[in-house]
């Protein structure tokens, strides 16, 4: 054995005492000091834990043991690191670690790391996390560079864990004689949070709650906490939908502070604020929403104009006006950022006081406004437009199906008004198409639910001359509103504004989606930015209607770059924008607000603002946006496998392959547009292997093959509500019947499911993942572009 300098001190070989526990403590706390003062002394060496063992002269196993994890605990500290082969060694002064980024816990095994500007994520073994959890952002080094190569990943370790994202975790709980465990909701957290039993904050066995992590896990140890909300028994609507919300991080209740503050806002509109605006409220005015919609933040209003032009006023909520800088209603819209739309509830941004009330622009009363109003020709060519403040007054409230009416019948209110809006919008759209707009279509899942939020069916919305109506008017006003800006300014320093920008899709990214789709008779060119648009929407055109248009539809989408917030100028690919803003939902979207102040600022004559309290803002509203998304789809995915619950085993679906795994094919179900997967063990009379490249698992023995985009009937297995997951059998399966049957007498005598998470989508293809699957969408707001 090499020779080894000697630290001033060490501990004699001997077992620690166990007269108490005041002399353990003291024993382990020196041997500590031991080992640390014999790895700096041998600083720029390495070695194992068994010259560790043989220096400290430890033949005793115990002994042995509390030196690993000494060495462990050294090494979680950061003051050990561990090299290749085992070996440790002390950390230098200062860490070769200047990479920082965000987990993305994957799989139970290993994370990835991702950090921005970086093509690639980096690849860490759970073990080397230092007990880092999904969304925490950490500080890590590379161990092994996969220089971009095809097939060779980059590999690190993390080295210090800089920020906890995520310490608040739902869950269920379970109560045992002397301690609880809350088995997390979250698919990417993997380890029980141990509950000490006088912390369980009045919960009962069973129910779900909201578990506050006060003792971090590390490589050694699990995560420790305490109950801060209970949130019902599990199963019931109220509890999953309110788990959902605290799951991703999104608020449940208004503070009481912020409700007061709403509350305390007069009703009235002063005759000064009046007499400062624009007064519309003699034109023909009226809102076109949902039925079940409450929040009504944009109204359309028309006049015809003596030159024969028509004047088209685009009137959007002036939540501006009631939510100012440096309140309490600022800080929490702008903490929110978002409105949340779950399947049986809206979580607003701003106090229903105002998003159902002073702001919402509801028929037959005046309302404050943030006007665009544009002078157009009959053929729809725009020749001025004027942005202010106005007061309004609607005269009427249409949904959607009473204005498709009016529109196909000519009937009720307003048909020669609605028949010129749906012609004009008509013309902009193919306009917008002629110039690259793609026409993404995506479907939008709605259920019926009785009074307790139980599902009663599964639909799939249609979009009609009327949605599309609206759209148009608000994409032409967001349009409008950032070329103005951008005109205002003066040089070549431009004016500080919030853009809604899409940039084009990644070339590997529109490669792999042409290879997907060429699978099944679909073509898509990949070169030139105008032709991608051409091409993609002749494929749109050619699957409407067929049983995969869900699925190349989800993959297109994801295929795009996602939409953003930012102060940089950088256009919308998806709706050939040279340059767009969202200006037309401030009573839902932050960034909206945004944009209104700065417009009135350049209106008055202010000079540019700094961008770079703007640009944060625009970061942090993205980043909620993106939860507020995630659990939109949660709510959807949880009501769709309840409903798939109550099926009955023997009845058939169609569908359709949305994904091929080494563990078993991903379905989609057509008529309800829910996915499950059908493990490989389920696959009867053959042994199946994965061929990647062609998305596909061949039988060994029959050469039966199951391949991306196959139509097939399957049969509902099992389902999980707790996992939000499915497992599904073919319906030809010879077993397929007699499997259901044990399975629903297996379910009903056990409350609760065994099935593991099933991560059917990832965010990321990642170097060694199973072939990508589309991401579900549906069940979104409307004109979230």
């Amino acid at each position: 054995m090499r020779s080894k300098k000697q630290p001033q001190r060490e501990p004699k070989e001997k077992k620690p005492s166990s007269k108490s526990s005041h002399d353990l403590l003291s024993f382990v706390d020196k041997l500590k000091t031991e080992v640390a003062a014999f790895f700096e002394t041998n600083e720029g060496e390495t070695f194992r834990a068994q010259e560790v063992h043989d220096h400290f002269g430890a033949q005793d196993k115990k002994l042995r043991n509390l030196l690993n994890d000494t060495i462990h605990e050294l090494e979680e500290e950061g003051k050990l690191r561990r090299h290749s082969g085992n070996t440790y060694g002390a950390t230098a002064a200062t860490p070769d670690a200047a990479l920082v980024g965000k987990v993305d816990h994957v799989n139970r095994n290993f994370a990835f790391v991702i950090i921005d500007g970086r093509d690639d994520d980096i690849y860490v073994e759970t073990e080397n996390l230092k007990g880092a959890m999904d969304t925490d952002i950490v500080r890590l080094e590379v161990t092994r560079d996969g220089g971009g190569r095809d097939g060779k990943r980059t590999e690190g370790r993390v080295v210090e864990v800089l920020e906890r994202g995520r310490p608040e975790v739902v869950g269920v709980i379970e109560i045992w004689p002397k301690y609880a465990l809350v088995e997390p909701d979250h698919r990417k957290i993997y380890d029980p949070i141990h509950i000490p039993i006088d912390e369980i904050g009045g919960a009962n066995d069973g129910e779900k709650v909201i578990a506050l992590i006060e003792q971090w896990p590390s490589r050694t140890r699990k995560p420790e906490g305490r109950i801060i909300e209970v949130l019902g028994k599990a199963g019931e609507n109220n509890a999953e939908m309110h788990a959902i919300l605290a799951e991703f991080g999104l608020p449940i209740h208004f503070p009481k502070h912020v409700e007061r503050e709403a509350e305390a806002i007069p009703d009235k509109i002063p005759q000064k604020e009046i007499e400062n605006r624009r007064d519309m409220r003699e034109v023909a005015t009226f809102t076109i929403d949902p039925a079940d919609a409450k929040d009504f933040d944009d109204a359309l209003s028309v006049q015809y104009l003596e030159n024969g032009n028509v004047e088209i006023g685009i009137h959007i909520a002036d939540v501006s006006y009631y939510v100012r800088p440096d309140t309490e209603l600022e800080k929490e819209a702008y903490l929110r950022a978002t409105s949340v739309y779950l399947v049986d509830r809206t979580v607003p941004m701003l106090p229903e006081k105002l998003s159902n009330g002073l702001c919402s622009l509801r028929p037959n009363e005046d309302r404050l406004a943030f006007s665009a109003v544009f002078e157009m020709t009959t053929k729809g060519k725009l020749v001025g437009e004027w942005f202010g403040r106005t007061v309004i007054h609607s005269d009427r409230r249409f949904s959607y199906e009473e204005a498709q009416e009016v529109i196909e019948t000519g009937a009720g209110d307003y048909p020669e008004i609605l028949t010129l809006l749906n012609n004009l919008a008509k013309t902009l759209r193919k306009e917008r198409f002629r110039k690259g707009a793609i026409n993404f279509e995506t479907v939008e899942v709605k259920f019926r639910l009785d009074e307790n939020g139980k599902p009663l069916g599964i639909y799939q919305k249609e979009r009609k001359d009327s949605n599309k109506l609206i759209e148009e008017f608000m994409l032409l006003a967001n349009r409008r509103v950032a070329e103005f800006v951008y005109k205002l300014s003066k040089g070549k320093n431009k004016n500080t504004m919030v853009y809604r920008v899409h940039e084009a899709p990644d070339p590997e990214k529109l490669k792999s989606f042409a290879t997907f789709v060429a699978k099944l008779g679909y073509k898509v060119e990949t070169d030139e930015e105008k032709e991608i648009a051409r091409s993609m929407n002749h494929m749109l055109e050619e699957v409407e209607g067929k049983p995969e248009q869900n699925l190349v539809e989800s993959l297109a989408v994801r295929t795009m770059a996602k939409a953003r917030y930012t102060t940089e100028d950088l256009g919308h690919f998806g709706l050939a924008f040279r340059r767009y803003s969202h200006f037309t939902s401030p009573i839902r979207r932050y960034p909206d607000v945004m944009a209104h102040r700065l417009l009135q600022h350049y209106l008055d004559g202010g000079a540019s603002p700094k961008a770079e309290p703007y640009d944060e803002a625009c970061k942090h509203s993205s980043e909620r946006e993106r939860m507020a998304a995630e659990a939109e789809r949660a709510s959807i995915k949880y009501k769709q496998v309840e409903y798939m619950s109550m099926m009955d085993h023997s009845q058939e679906f169609d569908g359709i392959i949305t994904g091929v795994t080494d563990f078993g094919i991903f379905v989609e179900i057509t008529a309800t547009a829910s996915e499950g997967l059908i493990r490989i063990s389920d696959l009867d009379g053959d042994y199946y292997e994965l061929d990647k490249e062609n998305y596909r698992l061949i039988g060994q023995r029959t050469k039966k093959i199951y391949t991306f985009g196959d139509s097939v009937k399957v049969k509902v297995k099992d389902t999980n509500l707790a996992r939000r997951s499915m497992d599904l059998l073919l319906a030809d399966s010879p077993d397929s019947h007699s499997r259901s049957r044990r399975n629903e007498a297996a379910k009903s005598s056990s409350p609760r499911g065994n099935q593991r998470s099933i991560g059917a989508t990832k965010q990321k293809k990642r170097a060694g993942s199973p072939v990508p699957m589309p991401k579900k969408k549906g069940g979104g707001r409307r004109r979230r572009k």
